[in-house]
């Protein structure tokens, strides 16, 4: 069953429903890309992801989640070779215009088929960044951005939502930079949303959604929240 979401309403169901049973995560569509729903979403495990050709917005919310621990974050023997040559420069939350566009258009993504990364997506971002909710990291040579992600902050966590790389494994070389930042700066863990490869060898795993309620906002947070099936 997928929830039909009202555009006035600020709510989600509840994503350990028994209704919700889909091996997908797919839990909702409809609603809005508001900063308010998108910062309810992020603090409850949902994330929007559809092709930005539809008009419905679906709503994903896995209940194993795919997530890297900081502390945990698997730099392989060639990533520390490239690192120690010290050709890149690492920032965080200073282009965040550049990285979510370069995420949208690199390779040729935004013309592939179920592309989602469209200028509604865009804009919503932008807005939490503004906010001071979506942030990113940038792989710089020089003067030149060849890589980089962006993604969501939820509780003591981030969000990841995409990464892109101009050469090779600069986007891993973001993903290990935030999470040594994140270790040093308390925090939780990584949600990397999907399942791939290239995120597994850096040391992704699946945990429950309880599990990862607790991990982003503390442990009375999954209790409270499961006694509610709607969420306001």
């Amino acid at each position: 069953m997928v929830f039909e979401l009202d555009d006035e309403i600020l709510a989600f169901p509840h994503p350990e429903l028994p209704a919700l049973d889909g091996s997908d995560g797919l839990v909702a569509v409809g609603g809005d890309l508001s900063v308010e729903r998108l910062m309810l979403a992020y603090d409850y495990g949902f994330f929007p992801w559809y092709a930005f050709k539809y008009k419905d917005i679906q709503w994903y919310c896995p209940r194993e989640r795919f997530v890297i621990f900081p502390a945990e974050v698997h730099v392989s023997h060639s990533m520390r070779t490239l690192m120690n040559k010290r050709l890149y420069r690492v920032t965080f939350n200073t282009a965040f215009d550049q990285v979510i566009r370069a995420c949208s258009t690199v390779d040729n993504r935004i013309n592939e088929v179920g592309a989602w990364l469209g200028d509604d997506i865009i804009e919503a971002y932008t807005k939490l960044h503004e906010l001071g909710r979506a942030r990113s990291v940038e792989v710089w040579r020089g003067s030149e951005l060849v890589g980089g992600l962006y993604g969501m902050t939820s509780g003591t966590g981030f969000v990841g939502e995409s990464m892109f790389s101009r050469e090779p494994n600069t986007s891993k070389l973001a993903l290990i930079a935030l999470a040594r930042q994140m270790q040093e700066h308390g925090g939780s863990l990584i949600d990397c949303q999907i399942h791939t490869p290239h995120l597994k060898s850096l040391g992704a795993r699946f945990i429950s959604y309880k599990e990862y309620i607790t991990a982003l906002h503390g442990n009375d947070a999954y209790h409270t929240w499961r006694e509610t099936p709607i969420l306001y």
